[in-house]
């Protein structure tokens, strides 16, 4: 399985989604289209004034949250962070609907879960994970946790209606989300690639971007051969070289595991046939 919290950026950005403690608010006033909040603390007592965004104010479509929220009004919110010289953010549509809140909470990264693809869209796939409440679409797979396999559209890799199963990234309040990944429950293809540095091979030509082509090399793996290793310097755009099908010959200089890339050089002047 593949660690999507080995980078340290990825797991900075996960623990700023991670859900934060609950806090009870009465509703002070509005600020623009945010919400002014006290924070009731254990005797009932008036404690700070915290701020709910617009934004974190309500999963239901609303012109202004006055719409929904008024003075003097006890609700629950979770905490989000400190921002505006220390002030107290919070998240109200994260406590909106109890029940997709527990079902979200009781998810753990890693954990591997079922469910029925939704919707595919050219961003990602939605999916009814088994269990969630009535009326909710709780799983969400970014394109990139699809397939180790090059893809041009999800499409070609799950369809409305599959069943499927994945392993859980990470559950959200705030968006009433986990999203998932099917990749990770894949053996990663460049394990298997890594002896071939050095090697010379030939394979065709999957696309072509202004800096360099895609060489599909074994099924599921891709390399990368930089425009430099096509032509000299007055060639602009590889595009005027070689076509989209086309095979080319590369010789494999690096498998970097931890990025998931191949880097290629051209072979014998870069052979097409």
């Amino acid at each position: 399985m593949s660690d999507p919290t080995a980078d340290p950026r990825v797991q900075s950005l996960i623990n700023q989604l991670r859900p934060g403690a609950v806090r009870t608010v009465r509703v002070a006033g509005f600020d623009g289209a945010d919400v002014l909040v006290q924070l009731v603390d254990v005797e009932g007592e008036k404690a700070e004034i915290a701020r709910i965004p617009r934004q974190e104010a309500s999963m239901r479509r609303m012109e202004h949250p006055s719409e929904l929220f008024e003075v003097g009004q006890e609700i629950n919110a979770e905490e989000i962070g400190r921002w505006r010289e220390g002030q107290l953010h919070l998240s109200a549509r994260a406590c909106e609907i109890q029940a997709l809140r527990s079902f979200l909470l009781a998810f753990e990264g890693g954990q591997v879960v079922a469910g029925t693809v939704s919707e595919v869209h050219n961003f990602g796939v939605f999916v009814h994970v088994d269990g969630e409440p009535d009326g909710s679409c709780t799983g969400f797979i970014r394109v990139p946790d699809l397939t180790w396999g090059w893809i041009n559209h999800p499409s070609e890799a799950v369809e409305a209606g599959q069943r499927i199963t994945a392993e859980v990234i990470i559950a959200e309040t705030r968006t009433g989300q986990v999203t998932l990944s099917l990749k990770a429950l894949q053996d990663d293809p460049l394990i298997r690639f890594a002896d071939q540095v050095g090697r010379v091979l030939t394979g065709p030509i999957i696309k072509i971007v202004p800096f360099g082509v895609f060489v599909q090399l074994a099924p599921d793996v891709v390399g990368f051969l930089h425009l430099s290793e096509l032509a000299d310097e007055s060639v602009e755009t590889p595009g005027k070289l070689v076509d989209e099908g086309e095979l080319i010959t590369v010789e494999v200089t690096e498998v970097d595991l931890q990025r998931h890339r191949v880097r290629l050089s051209a072979a014998g002047g870069a052979d097409r046939t």
